[in-house]
């Protein structure tokens, strides 16, 4: 039947080629009279019909769609196989109504797997017919597994609304046409040149050829112009002017013509300064270009430079602004835009994600998500302080509450800038203190310049979600008591300045303005680029040894804030505040460590500030930027670092609103935001709701909230149910493809395989967990028959597991557990899921899960001693940490924390990113800074070093990963860890030739009771006393069945 269908529609759409080289060849590629060529499809849950209706010049097509509350996808497909041209437009008639959504064009081959294709973002088509056209290099690969990226041959063509607002729509489309262009030139003739008036012996033709100078005739009154032949109709970024000095006009216009006569304004420059003019103009394309010059400080003009910028100079505003980087002192634009990698962290209250600021290392700071940002700057004199001209140091209070702050140190000045957000998830505000000191013993006097810059902390190389660079302010207003950007009342200083200053970017970067010593003073401007820089600026006296403390307050909703009349004191008295709420929440769990392990300990604490500041009021999120979405598998693996943390409560919020948003045939899915349920396939997300929910139950329980989600998980247990079933049929039963019978279908959930869907065992051990999960959580309802139906399917699963995994390994020749079925790929990062939460221990071959995990490390030996070379890499990696304590490798546990302790950047914020360079300063995409989902595998793994529950027979294990060296001296413990049977608090030190535990009351015994494992390599030397009784230890671990405990047992020789 498919094979008859797919045969009619190719013949449908026979195939359509044009010359390689088409110049303007037109074909039309669908004219829609037959609209049942195309298909309407949907993702989960959303409603589409395909309507035949009159197009602008014939026939048309609809798609008619209602989202019904999820994320997702409505398209119109049809086969229509292409082979493309080197160069073309692609361009069709479109109207209908819809919320502002995305519009997708996409183009994939023969195989399905790749696909290409061109996007509007925030689309909403007009009543009335428009063409919309796109040429080949606005078309770009979106995913796929080949290499080859080059758009050739195509065999379906896809119309997709993709969800940005959802609601109900209709688009309808008419008159698809294609018209072959000729390949973009390899070059362009040299421009030629000409001006109303030159001086005598000046070249206007020689200037724009880099040859010479031009100066106008003084003696030419009025209006002076000078223009530009590109020889033929070109596509161009922008202009580079390079006034001589004195020469140049303050304002003109940047016209441009396809012919010459008929001109059209382009560009308009008011308060230019000379210098060299840099002139934004993305996606240009005229044959004439013409500078009217209309007036300067002098009665010429002269130019030593006009340059024609091609179109990937001003593609976008980051690059335009890194190529200005590239030109300008380091320190007079971030660091992200300079070249280099910079690094920052976040600022926010608790569940606060989506008001939440960055501050970077170089002490800039983000007031919110994609926003503009606040930067220093210090004058003394005429020499400017920047972050490129300091020392600078980074810490957070008591090493670890949230409040970070950076220290700049030159010419004997200290700056500290601290940043810190008091109030709530509905309304905060953000506080900035800095605190100038002068360290000598001679006054000074400071001019401190807080920048309102258009660029985010978040840098250019940043480009999921919420791409970083460059953000607009169009607008800047200063009204004496706050700094309006935008039209919102933003900035409001607490004591007050000595000028507010601003200057568009046309007229000369403001910092190199204020350097020179001019004070451009304004009370509103206006730019319609967006380039608009501000300053607040205090001039301070700062006797010997003397310091001053300003502040800031940014509103997270913009409105008028009171200012305090003692601003210093008032900032003091809300840090403190802040401070203290810090403290609970990150205090209810304590670790002891020695004092050179502080920093184990310190991070731990910071970690969980950092998952509780990037959730969006109850959505846990893996970041605020990036990441700003909540996703199943951070948010379950979040939840059991929160209960164990004591913050079961947030971990309850996540879940009640996280699954209702299940489809409604029982698929989890894998990420919901904004914009709803996302409907990708990723088939770990069901397991992961159900563990979820256990773990709550097993803290907790909470027998109410376990039957008002007990629903959730009878649907998620169906629904893998069916997709086992679609994996057990004839195809998987021959000896090519016995490895996938019976997994989980393929799909992308492991980031490696987003190119390509795979069986990923990542998704079955998550499977597999759920329905044990659901297991434990039938039985404790009491419903008997739920509990032995999902075990029956749970052992079943694990069978097809095991046989897979047992096929993989003869099929691709290894001896190590495999990331995917049909790869047999290394990733043991991925595997470490089946150890925990998951109880691989139990039932996987122990050979493998030993030959996985050393491979592990003699693969991280060889990268951290140099000898295997790497790039990149995802601290991800820090979930070895847990498996190694499951595998008993203590003494490997100490070097492993040492290496990713030396990638936390900057250390002392006590972060990782999801990307980690060898290089710190090469630029790369990081992801989120900090990373929650990363933060939250830190959590679990150290928790696991001291206890963690063995499934084999229900025991707490205590500190099987504690390193021996850390039980001298004072030894380790740790206070109130929630643990499914209560509070544990227990210390641990080796002293006088005894190693001694102490279990205080709180927690009850588990089945399993209470185990200790032997820590040092030798084995025991008699009996443990525990309780003043002697007790065997019996493969080495000691069994304790009463509380409160006392052991004690000789380590000496």
């Amino acid at each position: 039947m498919k094979r008859a269908l797919l045969a009619m529609l190719f013949s449908l759409a026979p195939l359509v080629a044009l010359p390689a080289h088409a110049d303007e060849v037109s074909r039309v590629l669908d004219d829609f009279s037959r609209p049942s060529a195309w298909k309407a499809e949907g993702t989960d849950d959303i409603g589409t019909r395909l309507q035949a209706a009159q197009g602008k010049d014939g026939k048309a097509a609809c798609l008619v769609f209602d989202f019904r509350g999820v994320s997702g996808a409505a398209t119109l497909r049809r086969e229509l196989p292409m082979d493309w041209p080197d160069n073309f437009a692609l361009s069709f008639d479109v109207r209908g109504h819809m919320p502002p959504n995305d519009l997708q064009v996409k183009l994939a081959d023969a195989s399905g797997d790749n696909v290409w294709w061109y996007r509007r973002e925030a689309f909403q088509p007009d009543a009335d017919w428009q063409t919309i056209t796109f040429r080949r290099k606005q078309v770009e690969f979106a995913w796929g597994p080949t290499k080859d990226h080059a758009l050739r041959r195509t065999t379906t063509l896809e119309f997709t609304v993709y969800a940005g607002q959802g609601g109900r729509g209709e688009l309808c489309l008419s008159n698809l046409r294609l018209r072959g262009l000729p390949p973009e030139p390899a070059g362009f003739p040299t421009p030629r040149a000409t001006a109303t008036s030159s001086l005598k012996g000046d070249d206007v033709q020689g200037m724009a050829e880099g040859k010479g100078a031009w100066r106008s005739d003084p003696g030419v009154s009025g209006e002076q112009s000078v223009t530009l032949d590109l020889g033929v109709s070109r596509e161009f970024g922008g202009l580079l002017l390079r006034w001589l000095p004195g020469l140049q006009a303050s304002r003109y216009d940047v016209e441009t013509s396809d012919d010459g006569i008929q001109w059209h304004s382009t560009a308009h420059v008011d308060g230019g300064n000379g210098g060299d003019d840099a002139l934004f103009l993305p996606d240009a394309q005229a044959r004439w270009l013409r500078l009217r010059l209309l007036g300067g400080p002098g009665k010429a003009y002269g130019l030593a430079g006009l340059e024609v910028k091609d179109r990937a100079w001003g593609a976008t505003p980051n690059v335009f602004f890194q190529e200005q980087a590239k030109l300008a002192p380091r320190g007079m634009y971030p660091r992200g835009f300079s070249g280099e990698q910079s690094y920052w962290t976040l600022v926010g209250v608790d569940g606060g994600a989506r008001h939440s600021a960055l501050i970077s290392e170089d002490g800039a700071v983000e007031v919110g998500k994609g926003g503009w940002s606040i930067e220093p700057m210090l004058f003394v004199g005429r020499e400017v302080i920047d972050w490129a001209s300091v020392r600078s140091s980074q810490s957070l209070l008591e090493g670890y509450l949230p409040i970070p702050t950076v220290r700049w140190a030159a010419k004997g000045l200290a700056l500290d800038i601290t940043a810190f957000a008091a109030g709530d998830e509905e309304r905060s505000r953000l506080l900035l203190r800095y605190t100038l000191a002068n360290r000598t013993s001679q006054p000074q006097r400071v001019t401190l310049a807080l920048l309102t810059r258009p660029f985010q902390v978040n840098p250019p190389t940043q480009f999921l979600n919420t791409p970083g660079g460059f953000h607009r302010i169009h607008d800047l207003a200063w009204d004496g008591k706050a700094v309006r950007v935008n039209g919102e009342a933003r900035v409001v200083p607490l004591q007050k300045t000595e000028a507010f200053v601003a200057s568009t970017y046309e007229s000369g970067s403001l910092p190199e303005r204020l350097a020179q010593g001019e004070r451009p003073e304004v009370t509103s401007l206006h730019s319609d680029s967006g380039f608009l820089q501000g300053a607040l600026l205090y001039t301070l006296d700062l006797p010997a040894h003397g310091s001053r403390t300003l502040g800031l307050m940014v509103p997270s909703h913009g409105e008028a804030a009171t200012v305090p009349h003692d601003a210093p004191a008032w900032l003091g008295h809300e840090l403190h505040r802040v401070a203290a709420t810090w403290r609970e929440k990150l205090n209810r769990v304590a670790l002891q460590v020695p004092a050179a392990q502080r920093a184990v300990a310190d991070t731990a604490r910071s970690a969980l500030a950092q998952m509780l500041m990037s959730r969006d009021g109850p959505a846990l999120q893996p970041g605020t930027r990036s990441y700003a979405r909540s996703w199943i598998r951070d948010g379950a693996m979040m939840t059991e670092g929160l209960v164990r943390s004591g913050h079961a409560d947030v971990a309850a919020a996540f879940v009640r609103w996280y699954a209702p948003h299940q489809f409604s045939g029982g698929k989890v899915p894998c990420c919901v935001d904004a914009r709803g349920s996302d409907p990708v396939p990723e088939n770990d997300s069901h397991g992961e709701l159900i563990f979820a929910i256990a773990e709550l139950w097993r803290y907790t329980h909470d027998r109410d909230a376990l039957e008002r989600q007990w629903p959730a998980v009878e649907r998620a247990i169906a629904y893998m149910d069916k997709l086992r079933e679609s994996e057990r049929g004839p195809a998987h039963q021959t000896s090519e493809r016995r490895a996938l019978y019976g997994l989980m279908p393929a799909s992308i959930s492991h980031e490696g395989y987003s190119a390509k869907p795979m069986h990923s065992y990542w998704d079955d051990f998550w499977a597999l967990k759920g329905y044990d999960d659901a297991v434990t959580l039938a039985k404790a309802l009491g419903n008997d028959e739920a509990a032995s139906k999902i075990a029956n399917a749970r052992d079943v699963f694990r069978g097809d597991i095991k046989a897979s995994i047992d096929s993989a390994v003869r099929q691709h020749h290894i001896d190590y557990l495999p990331g995917a079925a049909e790869l047999g790929d290394f990733d043991a990062t991925s595997t470490t899921i089946a150890l925990s939460p998951g109880d691989g221990q139990t039932w996987l071959p122990p050979a493998l899960v030993s030959n996985t995990f050393e491979r592990y490390w003699q693969e991280f030996l060889a990268r951290r001693d140099g000898r295997r070379a790497w790039e990149d890499y995802t601290p991800y990696e820090l979930r070895t940490v847990a498996s190694f304590v499951r595998l008993g490798w203590r003494e490997r546990i100490g070097p492993l924390l040492a290496f990713f302790f030396t990638d936390r950047r900057p250390a002392a914020w006590n972060q990782w990113a999801e990307v980690v360079g060898r290089d710190p300063r090469k630029p790369r995409f990081v992801g989120d800074m900090p990373h929650a989902w990363i933060a939250s595998d830190y959590l679990r793994s150290v928790y696991d070093l001291f206890a963690y529950e063995r499934p084999s027979d229900q025991a707490l294990v205590l500190a099987a990963g504690i390193p021996v060296p850390w039980l001298k001296g004072e030894g380790v413990g740790i206070r109130r860890l929630r643990t499914p049977y209560g509070e544990l608090s227990y210390a641990l030190r080796e002293h006088d030739g005894q190693l001694d535990l102490r279990v205080e009351p709180g927690v009850q015994l588990p089945p399993g009771g209470l185990v200790l494992p032997w820590p040092y390599p030798d084995v025991p030397k008699g009996n443990a006393l525990v309780n003043g009784q002697p007790t065997v230890w019996r493969d080495g671990e000691l069994v304790i069945r009463n509380l409160p405990a006392s052991v004690s047992v000789g380590v000496g020789p």
